[in-house]
């Protein structure tokens, strides 16, 4: 029977064809250039109703300025009855004309705004252009606007007409295209930063871009970027980048470096970056100004670490101190402008800042080959950069000049800088030396000095000497601070003595000094893992009533450590002490305490927590749906928990959360459970609703059911969920063990029947 089957496919066609619709991609960058002149019908990647004229096409888009059609345009297009249904229509009702169609984003540049995160280091990949990109022959000056046209006849009534945006008509509308063609360049330069709204300058840039015979200058797309660079309208700056690229016009750093800034004002900072990326693909290197941005950007995002990286790479590449010294000598050979001696102490500061050590002994010593006295502060510079590098002996030989030299003597600020670069390599006894030799020198250490040899010893696992040595400092005559209560509170605290840093934090609040939540709960947290959680709590208490900062994460480590210890009812006081102090508990709180009540089997008590939680707005995350989950799943409680998922996805959607339901069930072995869920998969024919449906089929397979897992491929045909051809072999040769034979035929046919296996493969395995 199943061969008359088999051979009746064989002589059916198995694929069936039906008309679809071909769609085509975006033009090409050659149809942009001369779609005005060979296609009328489509400009600007966006199709135009009506054949009849290139100023026809341009119809629809004076609407959406606000512009009708000319007397010119109606006589040749359009009848007066027509005419007449268009009346004034309002400028200001199109807050934005999207110049590039929606499918134009995916090129290029719409890669600005896609994907969540990078590696980190493609923000740098730009920097490895640097001297590899052939100079552009175009004259980037020429795109600056020296002359001021914004009192010019021509650019005050563009303006006026502007202005009457909202009574707009045809007559007007010719009017401004008849000036357009008039205007020079600089003129529309001019029109563009006279607008008090950006936007509408944009939209004045967008439609005077579409008018027949005008073509803007590359002066004016530079314009109109640094006039939207002021603004938070990055889209609109990132399309005029695009529209250049189209247009053909050469792309300097300094367009791309507006786009930037335009990004980073609408606090998109990580889009902002992105830019570098484009800049790149389009093969245009990088200047000062680009990497300045860049710089700005990282900081603004507050990435300091990642600003100085950048900053650090970009002198290496880009060789900035090479070009200063060859700037300086140009100066003195070809104008004869000497560098005076504050131009060489902000260079050794500037360098210094950033630990380029070497490059500003270079200038040190030019300065005083050419008889300038660097003072002090300069030398201490230069000496604190060195020790940052650990280069304690030239730092030493730095610091005799500086005695020998006589005009310049070290201070305490010098010696502390060696002192703390002796702290950081680990020799504290030559730093406890150094201190002895300030004293002999007349050289009285202050806090600072002491705060940092307090952290070398502290690092070394010397916290208690470095307890006593503060506990000496009014003998000493030196006064902590808040920075050497913490040196000395995280050292006690590594050490894991607990109770002496918590001393140390009393101390420090008696003196006035009041520590971060951050700090609070790095000790919090130690006292938790070491199973003091009581002693935690009084300590978060007594922190908060002496006025410390003590925010819900805090709270929450304490309420962890108590579930780590299985503490419950202690950890719901705390909870409840929350509410008392009007402290408000986030969603790791609560999902610490439903993880916690779930595995002690106080379900009830969890589904509560958790409605508590959604009814004050608190949206869950993938930890929490997993956590409830998890415990929901292994308690077997799968009613209560399919109805709290429900109250769940109104706050917070998850698509996948009935897959990770019945994948759940199906690795505790409750497959009947997850059997009764399977209408909630089965909605889509996705690969996750697939993978869900495999794990149910593998479960009952391993329980011995295959006819329960062929019931499961069943429903998975009717929702046309086709599944895999190994898993429906593997089912079918259980089904023929189990003596279901039609069943195991049943399921072959149907991957004949849809394509997926060919019926000679088919009756190949049948007589295998």
């Amino acid at each position: 029977m199943l061969n008359l089957r088999v051979n009746r496919l064989l002589r059916r066609p198995l694929f069936r064809f039906s008309p679809c619709s071909i769609s085509y991609g975006e033009a090409d960058d050659a149809s942009f250039s001369t779609s005005s002149s060979k296609n009328p019908g489509f400009i600007h990647g966006q199709e135009i109703q009506g054949d009849s004229s290139q100023e026809d096409d341009h119809l629809g888009e004076f609407r959406q300025l606000g512009f009708g059609k000319s007397s010119a345009l109606n006589a040749r297009s359009v009848g007066d009855a027509e005419f007449g249904q268009i009346r004034n229509p309002k400028f200001n009702r199109f807050d934005e004309i999207n110049e590039l169609g929606e499918d134009d984003d995916d090129d290029e540049e719409g890669n600005v705004t896609s994907g969540d995160e990078c590696d980190d280091d493609d923000d740098f990949v730009v920097l490895r252009s640097v001297g590899k990109i052939p100079q552009s022959r175009e004259d980037v000056g020429r795109f600056d606007v020296e002359e001021d046209e914004s009192r010019h006849p021509l650019v005050r009534e563009i303006g006026r007409l502007i202005g009457l945006r909202s009574s707009w008509n045809p007559k007007y509308e010719g009017q401004m295209r008849n000036l357009l063609r008039s205007l020079k360049p600089s003129q529309v330069c001019a029109v563009l930063r006279s607008q008090d709204d950006e936007r509408v300058a944009l939209k004045f840039f967008y439609w005077a871009d579409r008018q027949w015979r005008y073509r803007h200058d590359p002066m004016v797309y530079y314009s109109m970027l640094e006039v939207l660079s002021k603004t938070k309208l990055c889209q609109g700056a990132r399309r005029v980048l695009v529209l250049m690229k189209r247009r053909g016009i050469y792309r300097t750093p300094e367009a791309f470096s507006r786009v930037m800034v335009s990004y980073s004002r609408a606090g998109q900072l990580r889009d902002a970056l992105k830019v570098l990326t484009l800049m790149q693909r389009a093969g245009v290197e990088p200047n000062l100004l680009i990497c300045n941005t860049t710089i700005d950007v990282f900081v603004r995002a507050n990435r300091l670490e990642k600003a100085l990286r950048f900053l650090e790479r970009m002198q290496v590449v880009e060789k900035r101190v090479v070009e200063v010294r060859d700037l300086m000598k140009k100066m003195a050979k070809e104008h004869g402008l000497v560098p005076d001696q504050v131009t060489y102490n902000t260079l050794i500061h500037m360098l210094t800042k950033h630990d380029h050590a070497d490059e500003a002994l270079w200038f040190l010593k030019d300065a005083e080959e050419k008889g300038f006295r660097i003072d002090k502060v300069g030398y201490s510079a230069i000496v604190h950069a060195l020790c940052n590098e650990g280069r304690m002996s030239e730092a030493k030989d730095l610091i005799n000049e500086m005695l020998s030299k006589g005009h310049c003597p070290p201070d305490v600020v010098t010696y502390t800088a060696v002192v703390n670069g002796f702290c950081r390599l680990g020799e504290v006894d030559k730093a406890k030396k150094l201190l002895q030799i300030m004293h002999t020198h007349g050289y009285k250490p202050n806090t600072v000095s002491y705060t940092a040899l307090l952290n070398g010893l502290c690092r070394t696992g010397k916290s208690l000497e470095a307890r006593e040595m503060m506990n000496m400092s009014e003998e000493q005559w030196w006064s902590p601070n808040s920075i050497t209560y913490s040196v000395l509170m995280h050292g006690l605290r590594k050490e894991g003595k607990l109770s002496e840093a918590c001393d140390v934090v009393r101390e420090m609040v008696l003196k006035g000094f009041f520590p971060g939540p951050v700090e609070i709960n790095l000790l919090l947290q130690s006292l938790c893992r070491d199973g003091r959680t009581h002693e935690a709590r009084k300590f978060m208490e007594e922190c908060l009533n002496k006025g410390c900062a003590i925010n819900v994460v805090n709270f929450t480590t304490v309420i962890h450590g108590f579930c780590q210890n299985d503490e419950l009812d202690a950890a719901l006081s705390v909870l409840d002490d929350m509410y008392l102090i009007n402290k408000h508990a986030d969603v790791f709180t609560y999902t610490t305490l439903v993880d916690a009540l779930g595995k002690k089997g106080r379900i009830a008590e969890a589904t509560e927590l958790m409605k508590k939680m959604l009814h004050k707005g608190i949206d869950p995350t993938p930890v929490t749906y997993r956590t409830v989950i998890h415990r929901y799943c292994q308690m077997g409680k799968v009613d209560d928990l399919v109805a709290i998922l429900e109250k769940m996805i109104l706050r917070q959607k998850c698509k996948t959360i009935y897959n990770q339901v019945i994948e759940k069930l199906c690795g505790l072995g409750k497959l009947e459970e997850a059997d009764k869920l399977l209408g909630k998969v089965l909605r889509t024919a996705s690969r996750s609703d697939a993978k869900t449906c495999y794990a149910l089929m593998e479960g009952y397979l391993k329980k011995g059911v295959p006819l329960s897992a062929y019931k499961v491929a069943c429903r998975m045909f009717n929702r046309n969920l086709i599944p895999d051809v190994k898993m429906c072999e593997k089912l079918s040769k259980r089904l023929v063990l189990e003596g279901k034979v039609d069943e195991a035929d049943q399921l072959m046919l149907r991957l004949v029947e849809r394509g997926h296996i060919s019926p000679q493969s088919l009756k190949q395995s049948m007589v295998s």
